[in-house]
């Protein structure tokens, strides 16, 4: 076997291999270069496996040389490597830009460690996409989520402790559920494997057992993405966190467990007993568009601008809901798409916000008078994510806004239709709010001593704004690959 066999392994095994080594290095940059390679190491082997399945089809890699079910497959098809690449490719973008921040954020003795930690959530993440075993994508999301606990508290804010604390409980009450549902499914089937529990599940799928599981990791995974109503450790997570911590986790960690809910319910469970014989498309229609409108609402009235699109990702994870809700190739298409979209505008977004916060130390709607002049490149960052957010052509937020309207129309639903274009508006009133105290606020005396962000932190903020407008006109390969993967989830009958 060459090394490309080994991909599948090798994706989650640099990022977790070179965690333990920041901690024996125990430097801060040596710590930060080595997580940078593995990082780009990572990636590249994503970029192959994406390559190589949409060229010959789902990889399957036994781990020990055990046969499924007996043993734990990796297996990545269209969608899991769709996924991957999107957590593979913004780890390095922060691992770059939080050589900067991180250092006026964490304390340097820290700061190892730091890296360490954010190795293991990538390498959580990571492992989630590629596994095919429902077991070992538990462990998987208890390693990323474990490691987000800790990064987030080392917040230089005291706030920060309260945010992770908060994550925790929340955090472990759903991986609870989420272990109680596999329980279940593995008592009525006698398997872990997620192909074989795909087909032995209709045989048992009117038990009481199998609905309960069901209910178990809906709930479950329903924590792990922040769905309304259960989004309420997000906000404070992400506002008291580094940084680099909160733009890695709104890129990337609310869109592996929005995969994870994809894989459950149209793969494992079956588009026919998810979204039919359980009423679960109407649940997350009407649970999407609460969280559309009731969090962008919130998001129109904060001040911390961190909590702003904090909210405003509450509200971006109700698009995708909905999207799934809808129960159409459409509409999966559409949530799919969002959720690649979705991490390149937040991504952008919030690093940007990290560069801003890098400057002045603060990242209040006040404090951004006059910014626009002040840091030119920064803000005219965060007017094109902005952009994005909203919905507005030709970037990627247009894109996948485009498809879940024309979603809802295919099944003659124009009032939400409406709701969406409702949610757009929303998005305008709190973006507009930002450009409006950067660019006509009044800045404060000492403006004339404040410089523009460092080039190495304007670098990673400036390609994913570039990949913001890129994907918004060259829609080929993220619309390909995203209906692609909806075809082939729909297809599988439950």
């Amino acid at each position: 076997m060459t090394l490309l066999d080994h991909l599948p392994v090798l994706v989650v095994l640099l990022p977790l291999f070179a965690a333990p080594l920041c901690v024996l290095i125990d430097r801060a940059r040596p710590a930060w270069l080595l997580s940078l390679i593995a990082s780009l190491l990572s990636l590249a082997a994503a970029i192959t496996l994406l390559m190589q399945v949409s060229s010959s089809g789902a990889i399957r890699y036994q781990l020990g040389g055990w046969a499924a079910p007996w043993g734990i497959e990796y297996r990545i098809d269209l969608l899991g490597a769709y996924v991957l690449l999107i957590v593979s490719a913004i780890a390095p973008l922060v691992m770059v830009f939080a050589l900067r921040s991180v250092e006026k954020e964490i304390p340097r003795q820290r700061i190892a460690r730091f890296y360490a930690a954010m190795l293991l959530v990538f390498a959580g993440l990571a492992g989630i996409t590629v596994t095919g075993d429902a077991f070992n994508l538990f462990v998987f999301l208890e390693i990323s989520s474990l490691a987000s606990y800790a990064v987030i508290s080392m917040g230089s804010d005291r706030r920060a402790l309260n945010a992770a604390f908060q994550y925790l409980v929340m955090g472990t009450i759903g991986a609870t559920f989420i272990l109680i549902g596999i329980g279940f499914l593995y008592m009525m089937t006698g398997t872990l494997n997620m192909i074989d529990l795909a087909e032995r599940l209709p045989a048992v799928s009117e038990t009481r057992t199998v609905r309960a599981g069901f209910a178990f990791l809906t709930v479950g995974i329903g924590l792990k993405l922040a769905l309304f109503p259960l989004h309420l450790w997000l906000p404070n997570a992400y506002a008291y966190a580094p940084s680099a911590v909160t733009a890695f986790l709104a890129a990337t960690a609310t869109k592996v467990a929005v995969y994870a809910l994809l894989r459950f319910l149209l793969e494992i469970f079956g588009v026919q007993f998810s979204l039919q014989a359980m009423p679960l498309d109407l649940i997350l229609m009407v649970l999407g568009l609460a969280g559309i409108v009731s969090a962008s609402l919130v998001a129109v009235f904060q001040q911390n601008v961190k909590r702003m699109l904090a909210y405003s990702s509450v509200a971006q994870i109700g698009y995708m809901m909905l999207g799934i809700g809808l129960a159409s190739t459409t509409g999966v298409t559409a949530a799919i798409l969002h959720v690649f979209n979705h991490a390149l505008m937040k991504g952008a977004l919030f690093l940007a916000l990290g560069a801003v916060a890098y400057r002045i130390g603060s990242v209040t709607l006040r404090d951004f008078a006059g910014l626009g002049r002040r840091m030119p490149w920064t803000m005219a960052a965060i007017v094109i994510g902005g952009l994005s957010l909203i919905g507005v052509p030709p970037t990627v937020g247009f894109v996948s806004k485009w498809y879940l309207v024309l979603g809802t129309l295919e099944q003659g639903l124009w009032p939400v239709a409406l709701l969406i274009l409702l949610g757009s508006l929303l998005a305008l009133i709190y973006v507009w709010r930002l450009v409006e105290a950067a660019y006509f606020g009044q800045p404060p005396s000492d403006a004339a001593t404040l410089q523009e962000a460092p080039l190495s932190m304007l670098i990673p903020v400036w390609i994913l704004v570039g990949a913001n407008i890129y994907f918004g006109v060259y829609t080929e390969v993220s619309v390909g690959v995203a209906s692609r993967a909806a075809i082939q989830l729909m297809g599988i009958e439950g």
